[in-house]
C-alpha cells in the first residue's frame, strides 16, 4: 500500500495503512481463509466491536469486497438484491482449532464501496463505519489493497466533513467526532444508545481521531484555526446551511433504508436461521433444533419454530440484554 505521509492526504493514507496491517489473532485469519474457500474476493475487512474488544465466543464482523458480485458464491436472486440494495449479509460458522467461530459477513463490490463512501450517497452506514479502525485480514494483491485503502480514505474524508458541519462552533477533536457519531446513530435504525455508544467509539483513541480530523480538513480545503486542543472551523453560514440541508435528507433516508435492508434480509440473509438459533441458545439456554429445510426456508417454518420456542418456555423467561 502506497502511503507517504508528506501531505495531508498522505498523512491519512499512512495512518490508515498502518492500521490495516496490524496483526489479528491467528484464529481470525484461519476463519477467513476457510470462509473464502475457492471464492475470489479482492479483500476482507475486519471491523466493529469484535475488533475493539475481541470475543471469540461472540460474533465477528467482516466486509468482503469483490470486483463483481459473481466473484462470491450466491444465488441469482441474492445477487440481484445486493445490486439493488447493498450490502447482502450472511452468517457463517466454522470450526477453528477445536472451537466454533461465528461471523456476520457483508458483501460489497468495489464500485458500491466507492459510491457509499462518496459525497453523493444518502446512506451514512458505510462511511460512518469505515472511518473507524479496521483490519485488512485478507487481500488478493497490492492493487486490491490500494483500491480498498482509497475507499477508506474517502470514508474518513466524508466523516470529517460532516463532523465539521454537525459539530460545535469550536471544540476538541473528540467533540466533533462525538457529534458526528451521535448524528449517524440517530439517522439509522440502531438498538444502541445514540448518546453513550458514540463516546465509546472515540474513547481511548482520541489521538487517532484528532490526527485524522485535522488532516482530512486540510486535504478537503476546509478552513479552521487551531489553538492547542481547540479547533475553530471558519466556514461561513451559507456552507453550514447547505450541509445541514444535506444532512436533513440523509436523516430522512436513513431509517427507511435500514428498514428496507431488514426486510430484504428476511429473504437473503444466508445462514440467518442458524444465527437466530445461536442467539436464542446464548441468551436463554434453549436449543432450537433446525432441520436442513428450516435452515433453507426459515420464513416457511417460522410458525413451527415459534411454537417450539413457546413449548420450551422461551416467552415466559426474562431475557437478558445482548
Amino acid at each position: 500500500m502506497n502511503a507517504r505521509p508528506d501531505s495531508a492526504g498522505g498523512q491519512i493514507a499512512h495512518l490508515l495503512a498502518s492500521e490495516l496491517v496490524q496483526p489479528v489473532p491467528v484464529e481470525i485469519t484461519a476463519f477467513v481463509t476457510g470462509m473464502i474457500g475457492a471464492a475470489q474476493p479482492m479483500g476482507v475487512l475486519f471491523y466493529g466491536s469484535a475488533l475493539r474488544q475481541p470475543d471469540m465466543d461472540g460474533v465477528l464482523d467482516f466486509y468482503v469486497i469483490v470486483r463483481r458480485l459473481s466473484d462470491w458464491p450466491a444465488g441469482g436472486w441474492a445477487r440481484t438484491a445486493n445490486r439493488l440494495l447493498p450490502p447482502n449479509v450472511e452468517y457463517h460458522e466454522l470450526p477453528v482449532n477445536g472451537r466454533t467461530l461465528r461471523a456476520k459477513v457483508a458483501i460489497l463490490t468495489l464500485e458500491q464501496f466507492r459510491h457509499m463512501t462518496g459525497r453523493r450517497t444518502l446512506d451514512t452506514t458505510i462511511w460512518a463505519r469505515f472511518c473507524q479502525p479496521v483490519r485488512l485480514v485478507w487481500v488478493s494483491g497490492p492493487d486490491a489493497a490500494d483500491a480498498i485503502l482509497g475507499c477508506l480514505i474517502r470514508a474518513v474524508g466524508m466523516a470529517a466533513r460532516w463532523a465539521m458541519a454537525l459539530g460545535p462552533r469550536e471544540g476538541r477533536a473528540d467533540e466533533f467526532w462525538n457529534a458526528l457519531f451521535s448524528n449517524t446513530y440517530g439517522a439509522e435504525l440502531r438498538v444502541e444508545s445514540s448518546r453513550k455508544r458514540p463516546r465509546a467509539l472515540v474513547e481511548g483513541k482520541e489521538a487517532r481521531y484528532a490526527a485524522l480530523l485535522t488532516a482530512a480538513w486540510r486535504a478537503d480545503g476546509l478552513p479552521f484555526d487551531q489553538h492547542g486542543d481547540m479547533l475553530v472551523p471558519r466556514t461561513d453560514a451559507a456552507w453550514r446551511e447547505r450541509m445541514h440541508a444535506g444532512w436533513w435528507l440523509r436523516q430522512k433516508a436513513g431509517r427507511p433504508l435500514n428498514i428496507a435492508r431488514l426486510a430484504k434480509a428476511a429473504f437473503t440473509f444466508t445462514g440467518g436461521a442458524r444465527y437466530i438459533a445461536w442467539k436464542i441458545k446464548r441468551h436463554s439456554g434453549i436449543e432450537l433444533p433446525l432441520s436442513p429445510f428450516a435452515e433453507r426456508h426459515p420464513l416457511i417454518c417460522l410458525p413451527h419454530l415459534l411454537w417450539s420456542l413457546r413449548q420450551a418456555g422461551f416467552f415466559r423467561r426474562k431475557q437478558q440484554p445482548d
